[in-house]
């Protein structure tokens, strides 16, 4: 059996179980009350145990996990005060991923993988645009298509415009003014670097499942620029937990998760989220357990967290709460509801005297109770708290398991190829054999059938007579005196 992880200390020792890390979390607490010491804290213990973690880091301070602790004055003095005898520096083994590329490998999904749903909420699109975009995929499905970057994505829609009175009975009606409004929304994201998400090579899952000397990579996105596109940051995401929970194989209850995913700015998810999504984050971190993924929600409010997926959460680290205004209070009295209660302590109060780096902390039994709520201080992390330089990063990311792979960008033949190519074809077929009457003016010697000077601004007669000839063509009595003129010259008249 492995060995509890020790989260925080008061006047006992509060461990959280690994098998019980799959019943997901929630670290909450204001800006500045100790959020992100706790996220490392937990991930720290994960990775020792051989959990890999996915984990995007918003401000910029998450990627000194790479790198080891030790000259931070304040964490020396909280591991005085807590008595951690033995405790060590060190890294934790880190792999960077940023959709831009810039600050890790880059991360990137395919069109088809993220589905009509998600990319529609990227887009911000009304219900009937919708529709049309579903429509638009499920055409390029059964049309053998591939939708891989935003040029097929773009192609396949113009195409589906296009030929909207085909698809009409098959698909339901595609409006011009739906394509047009999508094809809008497909400029600005691109306008904001969405287009280099999607492409290949696309992520691979096994890529964040990563251990390296028996304990679990910690797969951690530069999210700095996402986060000022929140729907982008959130679907992004919300697209990797989907794909988790769709690829893994069930495996009940292990005795430790096979990877823990931070969903950090969780309120970003949640905001202005449809029904529908909301169901299917519902529905996703509800199932995705059984598949091994423990699912950490952090963020500052435990009332931005619909009631549906908040009661899946069974570990809590409640940090400091200020109640400064109605919606503070009653924050603060809902989240000391959602404790078990403990009758030595009036959780509701507690909430607004907390310091920072001390939580209210509450985890499940062996048997999937959740404990009585304890006032604690979370344990210092080993690695480093605080940014990397850019120098550190780059060594760390040329010397990941995964370097050069995902850096190779790879264009193949997909949905605006194949479009492409068949419009030439069409327009190949439809258009007069060997270029039109110049070549047989040619062949009859007559001039100016193509050969003649350049920039001569005079006609010949005969090019005259010629060109009169072929516009001629557009009448049936045309045809025919056409075709009796040069029926006599090549002598091919009937005989």
């Amino acid at each position: 059996m492995l060995s509890p992880l020790l989260v925080a200390k008061s006047s006992t020792d509060l461990f959280l179980l690994p098998a019980m890390a799959n019943r997901h979390g929630l670290i909450t607490g204001a800006t500045g009350t100790g959020k992100t010491v706790s996220l490392q804290t937990l991930a720290e213990g994960f990775s020792s145990i051989g959990v890999p973690v996915f984990m995007a880091d918003v401000k910029g301070d998450l990627a000194g996990m790479a790198a080891s602790g030790g000259s931070n004055a304040k964490v020396a003095e909280r591991i005085k005060s807590l008595g951690l005898e033995g405790f060590e520096y060190r890294a934790a083994p880190v792999m960077f991923w940023d959709v831009f590329g810039d600050k890790g490998h880059p991360l990137r999904s395919t069109v088809s993988e993220m589905g009509p749903l998600l990319l529609g909420r990227v887009l911000d699109l009304n219900e009937t645009q919708e529709g049309v975009l579903a429509a638009t995929f499920r055409i390029a499905d059964d049309s053998g298509l591939l939708l891989l970057d935003l040029k097929d994505l773009r192609a396949m829609l113009q195409f589906a415009g296009d030929n909207a009175a085909q698809f009409r009975t098959q698909y339901g009606n595609i409006s011009t003014a739906s394509i047009g409004a999508i094809q809008r929304g497909l400029l600005t994201l691109e306008s904001q670097g969405g287009d280099r998400f999607f492409g290949e090579p696309a992520l691979a899952l096994e890529d964040l499942m990563q251990t390296e000397g028996g304990r679990g990579v910690v797969s951690i996105l530069a999210a700095d620029k996402l986060l000022a596109s929140p729907r982008v940051y959130s679907t992004m995401l919300l697209w990797l937990l989907s794909e988790l929970f769709e690829t893994l194989p069930e495996v009940g209850d292990p005795e430790k998760p096979k990877l823990v995913f931070f969903f950090d700015e969780a309120h970003a998810l949640f905001n202005d989220a449809p029904k529908e999504l909301l169901e299917r984050i519902e529905q996703v971190v509800r199932l995705v357990r059984s598949k091994g993924v423990g699912v950490y929600f952090v963020t500052q409010n435990p009332l931005e967290v619909p009631q549906t997926v908040l009661g899946q959460l069974g570990n809590r680290i409640q940090h400091a709460l200020r109640a400064f205004t109605p919606r503070d209070q009653a924050a603060v009295k809902a989240a000391a509801t959602t404790f078990r209660a403990n009758p030595k302590l009036d959780v509701e109060k507690v909430i607004g005297e907390l310091a920072v780096g001390e939580a209210l902390v509450s985890f499940l039994d062996e048997k999937g109770r959740p404990n009585v709520v304890e006032r604690a201080f979370v344990v210092p992390p080993a690695s480093r708290l605080g940014p990397l330089t850019d120098a550190e990063r780059r060594k760390v990311i040329d010397g990941s398991l995964v370097a050069g792979h995902y850096e190779k960008v790879v264009d193949r033949e997909s949905a605006h190829e194949q479009l492409k190519a068949r419009a030439a074809q069409k327009t190949a077929e439809s258009a007069p054999a060997t270029g039109g009457f110049g070549g047989i003016f040619d062949k009859l010697g007559i001039p100016g059938s193509g050969n003649g000077s350049k920039g001569r601004t005079r006609e010949g007669a005969l090019e005259a007579a010629a060109k009169s000839a072929a516009r001629a063509m557009g009448s049936e009595v045309g045809r025919r005196i056409i075709r009796g003129v040069l029926g006599s010259i090549l002598g091919g008249g009937r005989r």
